[in-house]
């Protein structure tokens, strides 16, 4: 299967200008492809009878040869796959939008999100040193895969660095699971609660960090537009914007390598994330989580680690529900985070109770064996639900304590 490789790259005053132009000229390929394709549709639809066919990345590269490079001589100063593989990019980014899979292609700005592709001869020398057309030799930080021979490398700029990155092929990798089954239930007190008791609290050094974004957002508000100063706060900005993301991903990729490697089944919910960032009271908070994110790391993780990733249906009441006797609650508040069941009597948090549910549907899957459907022992006897109470009740913190994926 095919894995994508990312690290930073050591860039001097040369090639930081090279690079630059190569984001330039991938940018003004962009904007050009996308005006033209837009006044395209606008013309089909008010001429319905004369309609103009709507053209490939092929075409749009031929007539980007002959109407802009003959214009702009800058062309010839960068790499000729920049602008190629940037209208590629913008029709395939019209297929999602026709397919209804994703919304209209938008411009693109100087300074925001900057990249470009690149391919042809490509060699890894070394352990940090890579040559890509035109630019020449570009050292990184960190190690790079040996005997790899990527065929194109995508270089993007991110809070005045700049990356590079590839694809790498690489072998399902089958590790010892410890369980069989897991139910994860994602929740915003907690990230996620398995169904075996572990709490993963999320990353908590985010909330200091965005205290120190706030600050410098606020003495950055009167600075003169364009100015020096104005420049170096953004760039501090950027660099914090992205030291948060990359803590988010680490902690998300800890915690879905864990789930991956030690369970033979993991049982999430389908959530519907789009939806549930309508409640602004609460966007904020399912934004920290990355629930779509999560979802998208375990479906390639499960299949790197030889695992199965089982979604439950959206509409699935996984906490309205009771684990041990099935019974279902007419309503359950976002408020109540303690489940009481009226029938059976069994007491505990509901995020935990969830996740048992979704471990039950695990355990019913057809590619279970008969001997792995049988529930732990004690799974709901008396004496784990006694257990679980009396855990609940006599130290509440402990459902609150955070389990480290890389210690778990």
């Amino acid at each position: 299967m095919l894995l994508g490789f990312k690290t930073e790259i050591k860039i001097n005053s040369h090639q930081q200008q090279i690079l630059g132009k190569h984001a330039g000229v991938a940018r003004h390929a962009w904007n050009w492809g996308l005006g033209l394709t837009k006044a395209i549709l606008n013309h089909n639809k008010l001429n319905p009878q004369q309609k103009i066919k709507f053209p490939t990345s092929i075409d749009l590269h031929k007539w980007l040869v002959a109407l802009v490079k003959s214009e702009y001589s800058w062309y010839y100063e960068v790499s000729k796959c920049a602008p190629q593989f940037a209208l590629r990019n913008l029709r395939q980014g019209w297929e999602k939008c026709f397919s209804k899979k994703a919304g209209a292609p938008r411009f693109k700005k100087k300074g925001r999100d900057d990249s470009f592709t690149l391919d042809g001869t490509i060699k890894i020398i070394g352990e940090t040193q890579i040559q890509v057309p035109v630019i020449g030799v570009l050292k990184t930080y960190e190690s790079l895969p040996s005997g790899v021979k990527p065929k194109t490398v995508t270089l993007s700029r991110k809070a005045a660095s700049w990356f590079i990155s590839f694809k790498i092929e690489t072998d399902i990798k089958p590790t010892p699971k410890r369980f069989d089954v897991v139910g994860v239930d994602l929740g915003i007190l907690n990230l996620a609660v398995l169904s075996t008791g572990e709490i993963f609290c999320g990353a908590k050094k985010t909330r200091q960090l965005q205290k120190k974004l706030s600050l410098l957002q606020w003495r950055n508000r009167h600075k003169q537009l364009k100015s020096k100063n104005w420049a170096d706060s953004n760039i501090k900005i950027a660099r914090l914007h992205n030291q948060i993301a990359n803590i988010r991903t680490d902690y998300l990729h800890k915690l879905t390598t864990y789930l991956a490697k030690n369970h033979s089944f993991v049982v999430i919910e389908d959530l519907n994330v789009s939806g549930m960032l309508s409640n602004h009271k609460l966007a904020k908070a399912i934004s920290d989580g990355s629930f779509y994110e999560f979802k998208r790391q375990l479906e390639y993780k499960c299949q790197l680690y030889d695992s199965k990733l089982i979604i439950v249906d959206r509409w699935f009441p996984s906490s309205k529900t009771c684990h041990c006797c099935g019974e279902k609650k007419e309503s359950l508040s976002l408020s109540e985070r303690i489940f009481e069941c009226s029938k059976c009597g069994w007491i505990g948090d509901r995020d935990l109770n969830a996740a048992l549910n979704l471990e039950k549907i695990g355990r019913a899957t057809p590619e279970l064996t008969p001997v792995d459907k049988k529930e732990p022992f004690g799974f709901t006897s008396r004496l784990r639900r006694e257990t679980l109470l009396q855990r609940w009740l006599t130290d509440s913190r402990a459902w609150k304590q955070e389990v480290k994926p890389s210690q778990a």
